[in-house]
């Protein structure tokens, strides 16, 4: 087991759910679960809240958590395991590693499970589980009742700010995310297909000893905003859109997008349509502050999209008249960004608990309910700023929205714009004590050291921050 712990960090969270719940809380982290047959499993990813007090990712493991200590309950490895995956840490071991106070095997669990709160995990298996440990019935992660609903809060409130062992690992994350991206620009030119340049920016991932901190978006077809699919070959004249992020051993994430024209130079509607992009961008980003509300940087990168669409012909109207009737989320259709920290969207497992500050609930709005980040922003959280414009076809050519928005759309014009399928400016930003610091600040954004980077120029890396 080569997972980096720190065993301190370990023991202040413990201490502070502590601070924050008088009761004990089992946490279990999940199991594999097989592709065909048995032992022929999916990669195992570990429950983010186990891991937040375990600190690494063990399989069919719990925790039990009360006044500060926390005991282990995992089996030793079976003897027969040896031949297949080598030597494995014993419970003992695993315990010192994580600094455990005690170390029991699982078996043992039920005994100590009276009275205590949980979160539901995602895998069927380990669900079933906790309910018969627990005797009663487990609510799902986003629905939660009783004490399992104060864990989840208390786990929230600690989670929002990330402690200097969490920001350790965040920030390698985001270092290895900017150099993939640096290198699938580099290769994009010479590469004939979208898995191409996948393929580069996931190994410099796995090079690194990380994994994808989600299914990697690659690809010319930059309107269908969670596109999974690398099948299409690539034109000189087609931009890429690439959400690449990496995820550390125990679970830390980067999310970053950069689009790019694959020919090296952007033509000049894509030029004019990058721009207004990053302008949003970087006036959000500007606007970060301890205090801030979400929302309004929301509605900054939308009232900035919208000026430029104006600027540029495809809009009609005042920037804020067009936002307070979401005509901007014809083109700007989803948030400004979401929490990020032991998931790419973290605790978004528990519904808009950790998303929504108490008493919020979210909004009908076209141009506001996929809002996932409503709170006033606060020192140690981090955040993605992903603003993008966007021709979805099948919010364009709705019959309803085209009726509502045909005073304020020059539908013609639009057309000239027709090789900007979609484009993303994303980078991780965290909220200090004063204002800002971007993670991944080290991948520029200027439309002009893009384009450097992409024809091969790394130079542009320093002049662009120099």
């Amino acid at each position: 087991m080569t997972h980096d712990t720190d065993v301190e960090a370990l023991r202040q969270r413990r201490e502070n759910l502590a601070d924050r719940l008088d009761v004990p809380v089992i946490l279990w982290s999940g199991r594999s679960s097989a592709r065909n047959f048995p032992a022929n499993c999916f990669p195992f990813r570990a429950s983010s809240h186990f891991l937040y007090f375990a600190g690494i990712p063990l399989e069919t493991a719990a925790i039990r958590l009360e006044g500060g200590k926390m005991t282990l309950f995992v089996d030793d490895p079976k003897p027969e395991s040896a031949l297949w995956h080598g030597e494995m840490p014993s419970r003992t071991d695993i315990a010192t590693q994580i600094g455990a106070d005690a170390a029991l095997p699982m078996s043992e669990l039920e005994s100590h499970a009276v009275g205590a709160a949980t979160i539901a995990a995602q895998d069927t298996m380990t669900a079933l589980q906790q309910s018969r440990i627990l005797n009663r019935p487990i609510s799902p992660a986003k629905v939660l009742q009783g004490i399992d609903l104060e864990l989840a809060q208390a786990i929230v409130a600690l989670r929002l700010s990330h402690d200097r062992a969490a920001l350790i690992q965040l920030r390698q994350a985001a270092d290895v995310t900017v150099q993939a991206h640096i290198a699938g620009m580099a290769v994009s030119t010479n590469a004939s297909w979208e898995a191409d340049v996948r393929a580069t920016m996931e190994h410099v991932i796995l090079a690194n000893n990380m994994s994808c901190a989600y299914s990697s978006i690659v690809t010319v077809h930059g309107e269908v905003l969670h596109n999974d699919r690398y099948h299409h070959p690539m034109q000189l004249g087609d931009l890429l859109l690439v959400d690449v992020g990496a995820e550390t051993s125990t679970g830390w994430a980067a999310d970053v997008t950069r689009t790019w024209a694959i020919s090296g130079q952007f033509s000049a509607t894509q030029r004019a349509i990058y721009d207004v992009v990053l302008a949003a961008h970087d006036a959000c980003i500007g606007k970060i502050r301890p205090g801030v509300e979400y929302q309004d940087i929301h509605l900054l990168a939308a009232t900035v999209i919208a000026q430029g669409l104006v600027d540029l012909g495809i809009l009609r109207g005042q920037p804020e008249d067009l936002v307070e009737m979401d005509a901007h989320a014809l083109f700007f259709p989803h948030g400004i960004g979401h929490l990020l920290g032991l998931d790419v969207h973290d605790m978004e497992d528990l519904g808009d608990i950790a998303g929504y500050e108490e008493g919020r609930k979210r909004s009908d709005r076209f141009g506001l309910n996929y809002l996932r980040l409503n709170r006033p922003l606060r020192p140690g959280m981090l955040v993605t700023i992903e603003p993008g414009f966007y021709q979805v076809p099948a919010i364009l050519t709705d019959r309803d929205r085209r009726e509502k928005y045909r005073d304020v759309v020059n539908w013609e014009r639009l057309t000239q714009f027709a090789d900007v399928r979609g484009i993303r400016i994303e980078d991780d930003v965290l909220v200090t004590e004063t204002g800002r610091e971007v993670l991944t600040a080290a991948l520029p954004t200027k439309a002009e050291a893009v384009e450097a980077l992409v024809q091969g120029d790394l130079s542009s890396l320093e002049a662009a921050y120099s």
